[in-house]
């Protein structure tokens, strides 16, 4: 099984399962220097909340947010999706409750 760290990406490739959650994968067309350069700026955005968050700024929150919504956009986590066949977006269902729950019901065992 394809994993994405400690957690099973569905056999399209398409998501990956948090808790029983079906989260977008990145698009894999993109180039891996483009890819490396978004992930770092997601990353720069997800500490710039954690900052926020902790001088309970909340303009510079909902800026750092924003930041972070760019970013995934950009890697194809959030938006439009990537894959180019009609199929629905399930980005953030629960995987018993798609089309991936014989699947993910598999895994449970």
């Amino acid at each position: 099984m394809t994993r994405a760290g400690d957690h099973p990406i569905t056999p399209d490739g398409r998501y990956f399962v948090i808790r029983g959650r079906l989260w977008r994968m990145s698009d894999p067309a993109l180039p891996a220097d483009e890819r490396e350069q978004l992930v770092k700026r997601l990353m720069q955005a997800r500490r710039a909340v954690g900052e926020a968050r902790g001088k309970r700024d909340e303009a510079g929150e909902v800026a750092a947010r924003a930041e972070v919504d760019k970013a995934k956009r950009a890697l194809g986590e959030r938006g439009p999706v990537w894959w180019r066949d009609g199929a629905p977006d399930y980005n953030r269902h629960m995987a018993c409750n798609s089309p991936y729950s014989v699947w993910f019901a598999a895994l449970l065992g």
